[in-house]
């Protein structure tokens, strides 16, 4: 018998889910940012053809979405759950738990904000902070319009500094990333643009934890009902 008539042996199968397939969207993302994750990249990275990630996702666009609520849903409730502690507290901790995981995968982020975020995931984050702000006195109405104002600093704080590394992967650690800027802005012209010479050191420091606690305490401030 010729060795062609010899039936063929298959390979091993690979196993395809809905899992995998997120598995390798975030890798694609966290590599080559947003545009890297298309389904044809996907495909390729999971090793099939196209048509079976259809089987499970119709379209980039639920990729995506599946892919926002399940970083959500790696979001630790327990950091800012505890009812025994002051309700700010528990706000300042739910913002750094996101900026937290965000920071992880910033490919991740201009898709986050670029589409609504109405998932089980995404809804119980909002359910927390409705009764964060509950427990900070304010009513119904303006607990919605503080949380909508507060998740919109939030994830534009995280977005503009994603945006202003310019190369995927993950975010470098925060006082390299300091240290750069520092380097940048030390070269503004003091002649045509003094005052933002001047201010330098402060625009560096713009990336930092401690700026984002300082803009989100000032929101705090400015929702806290008055007496």
């Amino acid at each position: 018998m010729s060795t062609s008539a010899l039936p063929r042996r298959r390979g091993p199968r690979r196993s395809l889910s809905e899992a995998s397939i997120l598995d390798a969207a975030l890798v694609l993302l966290d590599d080559g940012g947003p545009d890297a994750a298309s389904i044809r990249g996907i495909a390729a990275r999971v090793g099939v053809a196209p048509n079976a990630v259809y089987t499970y996702f119709p379209d980039k666009a639920a990729v995506v979405k599946a892919l926002v609520e399940r970083l959500l849903g790696e979001v630790d409730h327990d950091v800012f759950a505890d009812p025994e502690q002051p309700w700010r507290a528990r706000v300042e901790a739910l913002a750094l738990e996101l900026r937290d995981r965000l920071s992880l995968h910033p490919g991740a982020v201009p898709l986050m904000i670029g589409g609504p975020m109405d998932g089980p995931h995404a809804l119980a984050l909002n359910e927390r902070l409705l009764e964060l702000l509950a427990d900070a006195g304010l009513d119904g109405t303006d607990a919605a319009r503080a949380s909508y104002l507060l998740i919109v600093y939030v994830f534009g704080s995280i977005a503009l500094e994603v945006a202003d590394v310019h190369h995927a992967g993950p975010l470098a650690p925060e006082t390299d990333r300091i240290s750069a800027r520092r380097g940048a802005f030390a070269a503004t012209p003091t002649e045509k643009f003094p005052r933002s010479a001047a201010a330098a050191a402060t625009m560096a420091d713009y990336v930092s934890t401690e700026q984002y606690l300082w803009g989100l305490r000032r929101l705090l401030d400015g929702i806290t009902p008055r007496p």
